[in-house]
């Protein structure tokens, strides 16, 4: 190594950001294993890189004492005064004992030391740029299918989007651009791993307030999302402003702000409802498009019967159920509906 190569790290510093000092460090660590694998010792040594030449020493490092039992660790005092007059036992001494050909191999550990070093510190940005985007949503390109598995591009990395995250009604085409819920972030040797939904309620939550100024300012909120994914989605809203809609809000002018969200769900349907402090309005509510005649709430254990009239039965428990699912999941309480007949 030489002043040429000690320039190309300061480079690296300044372009990667890789400090060069702990560049240095590191050559050093792998120099100390490569001299001990190249030429068999089990000695302590230390290398010394020189920060402005770039030259290269290996010292090992001796005991002083009386009369040695162990020529590689330790030395005599009578040899350590020779070296310097100032040794007494018990001293550390080091004594240079870098090899010729030691040169050759420095300077390729080191290439190999700098271009992993590069490789991981890549590999931590692109992670802690990833990182910070949990529980967000991103636009990805589908590349390629692994197994079952769906492999999303997203700029540097490739997101893996796993069979439970996939819609099942969906279907992932070459290039298509879709946009994906970040799930969890992990650290691995080959870099980032990240895993994304397609189903998560997060997803439609973030859209909403991507879509929805007043969401993503704060005056409208979000209170529950419950969702059965590429079929039905029912999501609670709140106004933090007595003169701001939060239904309508959502919806939009002629239903242009929800409709950009179905559309991006491909065809789901979304319930808008108001979120209410009182349980059997928000019940009552929860249940939309039916519409229900009396709520009885029992607050101990959170259960609710719900009176519909008789034509709005089915409309209230929904297909297979899913209305009254979904209301139920909504607002965390378990509801029971009866028509008005089956009361009587």
């Amino acid at each position: 190594m030489n002043a040429e190569f000690m320039g190309a790290l300061a480079q690296i510093e300044k372009e990667k950001h890789i400090s060069k000092d702990v560049l240095i460090d590191a050559i050093e660590a792998a120099l100390i294993s490569a001299y001990k694998r190249n030429f068999g010792t089990s000695q302590n040594v230390m290398v010394n890189i020189d920060r402005l030449t770039g030259g290269v020493r290996v010292f090992t490092k001796k005991k002083v004492v009386e009369i040695p039992d162990n020529d590689l660790s330790e030395i005599s005092l009578e040899e350590a005064k020779n070296i310097s007059g100032k040794y007494e036992i018990g001293d550390i001494v080091d004594i240079e004992v870098t090899p010729k050909k030691f040169g050759r191999i420095a300077a390729q550990t080191a290439k190999q030391v700098v271009v992993q070093r590069i490789r991981e510190a890549e590999r931590g940005i692109i992670f802690d740029e990833f990182v910070n985007k949990e529980n967000d949503i991103v636009t990805g390109i589908v590349q390629r299918w692994e197994k079952k598995n769906v492999m999303v591009e997203m700029g540097k990395v490739e997101a893996i989007l796993v069979p439970n995250e996939q819609v099942a009604s969906e279907q992932y085409n070459f290039n298509e651009r879709i946009k994906i819920y970040v799930l969890e972030v992990k650290k691995t040797t080959k870099g980032p791993q990240v895993f994304v939904s397609r189903t998560h309620p997060g997803l439609v939550k973030r859209l909403f307030e991507k879509e929805v100024p007043e969401i993503h300012d704060g005056i409208v909120e979000i209170k529950s999302i419950s969702r059965e994914p590429g079929s039905r989605t029912k999501i609670a809203v709140h106004s933090n402003e007595p003169n701001v809609d939060p239904v309508g809000a959502c919806v939009g002018h002629k239903g242009n702000r929800v409709q950009v969200i179905v559309d991006e769900l491909r065809g789901e349907k979304i319930d808008i409802i108001k979120w209410s402090e009182d349980p059997a309005e928000y019940i009552a509510t929860s249940l939309s498009p039916a519409k229900v005649l009396k709520v009885d709430v029992n607050e101990s254990d959170k259960s609710a019967k719900v009176v519909v009239p008789d034509y709005q039965l089915s409309l209230a428990i929904g297909k297979e159920g899913q209305n009254a699912r979904l209301a139920a999941k909504l607002t965390g309480w378990k509801i029971d509906i009866k028509s008005e007949s089956q009361l009587k």
